[in-house]
């Protein structure tokens, strides 16, 4: 189910032909060259998923405003806002507790002007402020746009064992995310926003974020065996009630899932003959392939493996597709993730340019060690190198070692959704693309 050699040399290929527009002119004009190397297949539709972040707005100070000034919204077709949690009695809620939930950021901070996507102030006691208010703004201006709840993530999968173990914990469990998030009764929680209906017209669907059904992820998660068919039975139960809701509104409500890339992990957690039953599609992890919990630098978010990777386990974004569509995936249910940040090490010799090297310990981040966004490290001082054979590239400035996706990277990617026929890309995470969204350009002209 791997690729052909073919198919690689013209991934390769286009690549190569975009490095000298690159290098001439700004990342964003040299992806226009890909417009016409599309044609390689037919003309479909392809979806173009990126993640919010909640906490975005506050360091980073990235807003769902920037999301249009950008000219990113234009071009996606579903935003996931990540994330909700699910509490110790398996139930979507919202709440003002550090590490549990932040509504104030979700539905009640009022944004002044210059921060709204209509460009007029919240008012103090409008019922939907906050995150919530502004996509549903965002959706107002681009009516294409579809935008997903999504659940758990790393931190917040801990209870997603407990809603989904039995019939009657699964109906509860998806009740109450339809009737917070697709009915909108948001709870108030003292400040005036909330209430019934508050929220309603504000996500189209959920995104479930489960990391992982019955295999090791956060610590303290809880972990089943039967989570792999308690999985399927979960999203069985997210149809059956969305649909049963859309009967009623006249809507199809989403739902797609986020898989791991890690065989071990896919064989024991998913059924891949049946969850496609259920899901819209799914997005596979196309990044973390390796990182600073290992001590050797490598290619975080590789296309394709190579065979000078000292690493035993082989990890690289064809690998998991083919993974999943050896179980039975549809080729046009699987989105492919690409991340919008870098992984970096420190103390790197110069043996191999950086690559497969020992390292003293993570590269400096600007808030997280080892870890940075795209827009940060396009701009750090170092030599650029690149794979096109393998789809990678790698920054070094003689001690700190960056695996990252640049614009020719992640257009090298949509090419393969291209040529395998599959469903589309993910982002992860909208805010680590530059003012301009490069990257997003990128992928948008290698799929229209």
């Amino acid at each position: 189910m791997h690729v052909s050699t073919r198919t690689r040399r013209l991934i390769a290929g286009v690549a190569a032909a975009l490095l000298p527009l690159t290098i001439a002119v700004s990342a964003t004009q040299a992806t226009a060259a890909t417009t016409s190397s599309a044609a390689v297949t037919a003309k479909r539709d392809f979806v173009r998923v990126g993640y919010f972040i909640q906490w975005g707005i506050y360091g980073r100070n990235f807003l769902v405003k920037n999301l249009d000034t950008s000219g990113i919204a234009a071009k996606l077709t579903h935003i996931n806002y990540a994330f909700g949690n699910v509490s110790a009695d398996g139930r979507c809620f919202e709440a003002n507790i550090p590490g549990q939930g932040d509504a104030w950021a979700d539905y009640q901070t009022r944004f002044g002007a210059d921060q709204t996507v209509s460009g007029v102030a919240d008012q103090f006691s409008q019922p939907l402020a906050g995150n919530f208010n502004q996509l549903k703004q965002l959706k107002a201006k681009y009516p294409h746009l579809k935008v997903h709840m999504s659940l758990g993530g790393w931190t917040w999968s801990r209870y997603f064992s407990d809603a989904a173990l039995t019939a009657e914990s699964r109906r509860a469990f998806v009740a109450s995310c339809i009737d917070l998030f697709i009915k909108g009764n948001l709870p108030v929680l003292g400040d005036p926003q909330g209430g019934p209906g508050s929220g309603a017209g504000v996500f189209d669907g959920f995104d479930l974020d489960w990391e992982w059904p019955a295999s090791e992820g956060n610590a303290g998660n809880i972990i089943r065996p039967e989570d792999k068919q308690n999985f399927t039975l979960l999203l069985a139960e997210f149809r059956r009630q969305l649909d049963e809701y859309g009967a009623q509104t006249g809507r199809h409500y989403g739902l797609t899932a986020f898989l791991p890339a890690a065989p071990f992990k896919i064989s024991v957690g998913f059924e891949l003959d049946k969850i496609f039953d259920y899901l819209d599609f799914v997005t596979v992890q196309g990044y973390d392939f390796h990182g600073t919990w290992e001590s050797t630098t490598n290619h975080q978010s590789q296309l394709f493996s190579p065979r000078s990777d000292p690493e035993p386990a082989r990890f690289s974004l064809d690998l998991a597709v083919s993974r999943l569509l050896l179980g039975g995936a549809p080729p046009e249910k699987i989105v492919i993730g690409i991340p919008y940040f870098g992984r970096g090490w420190t103390g790197v010799p110069a043996t191999n340019k950086g690559l497969y090297q020992p390292s003293t310990g993570a590269a400096a981040g600007t808030w997280e060690a080892g870890v940075d966004d795209y827009k940060v490290i396009a701009t750090r001082p170092g030599i650029r190198y690149r794979d096109l054979a393998h789809g990678a590239n790698w920054l070094y400035d003689g001690t700190n070692w960056w695996s990252y996706d640049d614009p020719v990277t992640v257009a090298s990617k949509a090419l393969y959704v291209r040529l395998r026929g599959l469903g589309g890309t993910m982002a992860w995470s909208l805010d680590g693309d530059d003012a301009t969204g490069s990257l997003t350009t990128a992928i948008d002209r290698m799929l229209r």
